[in-house]
């Protein structure tokens, strides 16, 4: 488990992380989601060093992280900074080598990663002859090319195409399975929600909600509700204890305060024709993260 305890750096007119606290289990992909100022990059380039904190700790199974530690995690930051002049297949066999890979399994490892990620040109291209998405696919593989025990990325998916997307993610459920802890941070929400089993969202440095996405997107009081001969939801007129969020498949997306309301919606549902659909629906994730946003800058700007 990877944990932040307390997390707090401040920079010249700004504190980037706020006593920031989450923790990140073993042996799932774990999305770390918040808007751009979060601190989210910040709290990653402290797991690694590369951000000396006021206070607070980061933790790996419970201990200090330290050079050793480091050693067995891999980091893909969001500015990339692989060596241009170099091929691919170099590249990855050179940082195979500075985490002690022996070179023949390192080439071997190398090699295995470009197939499977399909980086065009192949091993003998060079970096800067590569387009944005394969760029992006050699930095993913020049992370885990040592087979990390933690694998940290910020923003892995930008700039890649949907089969390019769908092979990144096999590769990292891979990992996961096999008891790895991925973080990785994103504002692809609708593929962090299909893709994590848990995520923490951040705001002005802190964490302001966190948990399985399967609780976190559950809800008694979303409807969706579709009257065929209504479907602009006209007969919602005048019933008490709702507010619209939307349309969804034809029909009209309802949040309501209580089951009341939402007896007052069928009744009235179908008294203006034929009810094709009354569900309760899940909150998708981009609900869940501006309610979570919005409510906390709300909370910063009362205080």
């Amino acid at each position: 488990m990877l944990e932040f305890r307390q997390l707090v750096k401040t920079y010249p007119g700004k504190r980037a992380l706020d006593h920031m606290s989450f923790s990140v289990p073993a042996g799932e992909v774990f999305g770390f989601l918040g808007p751009n100022g979060a601190g989210k990059t910040t709290a990653m380039r402290s797991i690694f060093g590369l951000v000396e904190l006021d206070s607070g700790e980061v933790l790996y199974q419970q201990k200090a992280i330290g050079p050793a530690e480091r050693q067995r995690f891999g980091y893909m930051p969001e500015e990339r900074g692989l060596y241009p002049k170099m091929t691919v297949l170099d590249h990855l066999v050179y940082l195979a080598r500075l985490h002690e890979v022996p070179a023949a399994e390192a080439k071997r490892r190398a090699l295995a990663l470009v197939e499977k990620l399909e980086i065009s040109g192949g091993p003998s291209a060079k970096i800067e002859s590569l387009s944005l998405g394969n760029s992006q696919r050699a930095q993913v593989a020049a992370a885990l090319i040592h087979q990390p025990e933690v694998l940290v990325l910020d923003e892995p998916f930008s700039s890649l195409d949907p089969l390019s997307i769908d092979i990144v993610k096999g590769m990292l459920e891979d990992y996961a399975l096999q008891g790895a802890t991925v973080l990785f941070s994103s504002h692809q929400l609708e593929l962090v929600e299909d893709f994590c089993r848990s995520v923490a969202i951040a705001n002005q440095g802190r964490i302001v909600l966190s948990g399985r996405v399967d609780s976190l997107t559950e809800s008694e009081r979303l409807l969706v509700v579709n009257v065929r001969e209504d479907p602009a939801g006209n007969y919602l007129e005048g019933v008490n204890g709702i507010s619209r969020v939307g349309s969804d498949g034809g029909g009209q997306r309802i949040e309501v305060q209580d089951e009341g309301a939402a007896r007052q919606v069928l009744e009235a549902a179908m008294k203006a024709g034929t009810v094709m659909r009354f569900d309760h629906v899940r909150r998708s994730l981009v609900e869940v993260f501006r309610q979570a946003v919005g409510a906390a800058d709300g909370q910063q700007g009362g205080a």
